[in-house]
């Protein structure tokens, strides 16, 4: 039995320089390369013949004729003797990954580390992107100069090198070097060749690797058979193969320069003399891979999850396919280890057949679009509300990713108010509706403002419905004024005036609430005409003259401090927010001109509360009160007639004159006191309660 490795034989970046050779050719060119195109005899041959040589250097090949660049690529010296002239670049494009990632940090003043063999042309193209400074190894026994321990270290890897050898070298260098950063460069066709080359051997008896004698990835191939299975040959062509006995169990592999045709030859002549012999037609089929066109849908096999892609086993097809995670989902949060695991069946799209990477390129995201093209308009006709996640922010709006269906939402109706930082929404869920779609264009338009205004509407139409005066709600702060904040009380805002937000006096209401603190609020007043709602927050047991009527009492005596002045007396602070009258007379015990005369604002004195109006906020004070009168000694007088009311006695001081009875004297009118501006003190102690 003959068993033919699905990726025997060019890989994309071969066929790609391969075929632009050919193709130059038939439109007349005349070219040169520089080097050999490929590392195979057999096409360098053919090329001769039809007028294509191959030079070592730029300065050998004559100035008529265009240069190419082959798949090995070249270093960055090459391309400024290029300057001027025609040329053709047929550089891999793994290889010019590498190129661009041992450019930009030579630059930033790493040491570079190529794996590989110095003498193959892809590192030497390698080594000029860095000056030629690398450091090149392909000896698991490398000793490493004591000077690089402390060096920043970038490893890169020719890409045909053997991925368990590289695996070691890195080890060995770690060891040594502080600070290394590693990029497996290693082609990803090439990691596929080398793991079926090493299933492959581990089950044949005999195994044939077809390519050429200078082919690096070749040997690899030879080198990763030969241990598994000891009758394993490296040939060229079908003529290389060894005259033997036959074996049961025979793998064929090729190197990525090996031609259709080469294999196609040592296939049909291993059949001749494998035993039972088997049909040559049905044997190449295995080999032959069949024909995948743009938009074939497969059910696929994941044989190996990477970090950036997975690889799908076609079934019956030669190349295995590549699904980049951008083409597993949108969703730029996921690995994909989250979404598949090794062995799983998947159906996928076919994009295109040996993409840039040597691979047929898959899709999934694709085909889940497509399957969920019918849900959106479905949803759309029916106005269904959908759920999205917003995965990144674009020019005017952001996409929100529903069931693989990427829809675009503008920025005015991403959200029930003006967003400016659009980036601030990428990783939220939203709900949405459909409110467009273009059909010959795939272009769907959502709206999450639409359902947030259909809400709203419901919500206030339920609360005007419900809203009386004095009713209590549980709101939050929205925003915020200068003259007070407005709160969201179920889908309607209220204002809370600033004076209503504190017993205190405040500037702004920032100094005691924020945009989204929750708030227990009443109205105080509502007006559904104008849809005007005054809310209240103060709370009464907070009010500080309610406070005060719990702890002040007719006859305390309390310290308070001054805090005005006015004419007809000083106003003393008992309590925050709670002052007090001391009337001008009863400032001292003795008549002053004015208050300032005894006290100064700011200080701290005791008083005696003579009189108390709750219902007035009014509270009278005395300091006069607390002094004590002087006691005063009372001369002795002789007894005498007290007069009764109505009369007086008269004394004389003439010895002569005898006065017997009393005289009778007109009551004298009462004297009045003068009168204290009481009302003015009165009004003041109303316009400070106020």
């Amino acid at each position: 039995m003959i068993s033919v490795a699905k990726t025997a034989g060019f890989c994309y970046g071969v066929k790609r320089a391969v075929d632009g050779v050919y193709r130059e050719i038939e439109n007349g060119k005349k070219i040169s390369t520089l080097g050999h195109l490929i590392h195979n005899r057999q096409v360098i041959e053919d090329l001769e013949t039809k007028g294509v040589y191959s030079f070592e250097s730029v300065a050998e090949i004559p100035k008529d004729y265009t240069v190419v660049i082959r798949a090995h690529g070249v270093g960055e010296e090459v391309y400024n003797e290029l300057a001027g002239r025609e040329y053709i670049d047929l550089t891999c494009p793994f290889v010019s990954k590498i190129h661009r990632i041992v450019s930009e940090h030579h630059e930033k003043g790493y040491k570079i580390i190529i794996v590989g063999d110095k003498n193959h042309p892809e590192v030497i193209g390698i080594n000029g992107w860095c000056k030629n400074d690398a450091l090149i190894i392909n000896d698991r026994n490398h000793k490493l100069d004591e000077d690089l321990a402390e060096k920043d270290i970038c490893i890169v890897a020719q890409t045909t090198i053997n991925r368990n050898f590289f695996g070691e070298i890195v080890q060995n260098v770690k060891k040594t070097c502080k600070s290394t950063l590693i990029f497996d460069t290693i082609c990803s066709a090439t990691k596929d060749r080398q793991k079926e080359a090493e299933e492959l051997s581990k089950n044949s008896d005999m195994m044939i690797v077809i390519g050429g004698k200078e082919s690096s990835n070749t040997r690899k191939l030879f080198e990763i058979s030969k241990r598994n299975c000891p009758n394993t040959y490296h040939i060229e062509t079908f003529e290389d193969l060894p005259q033997e006995k036959t074996y049961n169990k025979i793998g064929i592999t090729a190197g990525a320069s090996t031609p259709g045709g080469i294999i196609e030859e040592v296939v049909k002549a291993m059949s001749e003399n494998v035993k039972n012999e088997e049909n040559f037609a049905e044997l190449f089929a295995q080999y032959e891979s069949k024909t995948l066109n743009n938009g074939d849908i497969i059910d696929g096999t994941v044989v190996e999850v990477r970090n950036n892609e997975v690889i799908v086993d076609l079934g019956g097809f030669k190349y295995n396919g590549q699904l980049a995670a951008d083409q597993l989902t949108d969703d730029p949060s996921l690995k994909p280890s989250d979404i598949v695991k090794e062995g799983d069946t998947i159906k996928v799209y076919v994009v295109g057949v040996n993409d840039g990477e040597g691979k047929v390129v898959l899709s999934r995201k694709k085909l889940v679009a497509m399957e969920s093209w019918n849900k959106i308009k479905a949803a759309y006709e029916s106005e269904e509300i959908l759920e999205g996640k917003i995965i990144k922010a674009v020019k005017g709006g952001v996409i929100a990713l529903t069931d693989g269906s990427q829809v675009f939402i503008p920025a005015r109706q991403a959200s029930g108010r003006f967003v400016q930082d659009l980036q601030s929404l990428v990783g939220t869920t939203v709900n949405y509706k459909i409110i467009e779609i273009d059909e010959r264009r795939r272009r769907v338009i959502g709206s999450v403002r639409v359902i947030i205004e259909a809400e709203k509407k419901e919500k206030e139409d339920k609360f005007w419905a419900d809203a009386e005066v004095g009713k209590k709600y549980q709101g939050t702060v929205k925003s915020l004024t200068s003259f007070g904040a407005f709160v969201d009380i179920g889908g309607v805002d209220g204002l809370v005036h600033i004076s209503e937000l504190s017993w205190n006096k405040i500037k702004h209401p920032s100094e005691v609430v924020k945009e989204g603190d929750v708030l227990d609020v009443y109205i105080k007043d509502i007006n559904a005409e104008t849809k005007k709602i005054s809310l209240g927050f103060k709370k009464i047991e907070d009010n500080p003259w309610t406070i005060a009527q719990s702890k002040l009492n007719l006859g305390d005596v309390v310290k308070c401090k001054i805090v005005r002045m006015m004419p007809f007396g000083a106003f003393a602070e008992i309590m925050p927010n709670v002052d007090g009258l001391i009337h001008i007379s009863q400032i001292a015990d003795r008549r002053i001109g004015k208050p300032e005369d005894v006290l100064t604002i700011g200080e701290e004195v005791e008083a005696k509360i003579t009189d108390i109006n709750w219902e007035e906020k009014k509270i009278s004070l005395s300091i006069r009160a607390l002094i004590p009168v002087p006691e005063k000694e009372e001369p002795e007088v002789e007894e005498e007639e007290i007069p009764q009311e109505g009369e007086a006695l008269v004394y004389s001081t003439d010895p002569e004159v005898e006065v017997e009875e009393p005289i009778e004297v007109e009551p004298a009118e009462e004297v009045k006191e003068p009168e204290v501006e009481e009302e003015k003190a009165e009004e003041a102690v109303e316009a400070d309660a106020e």
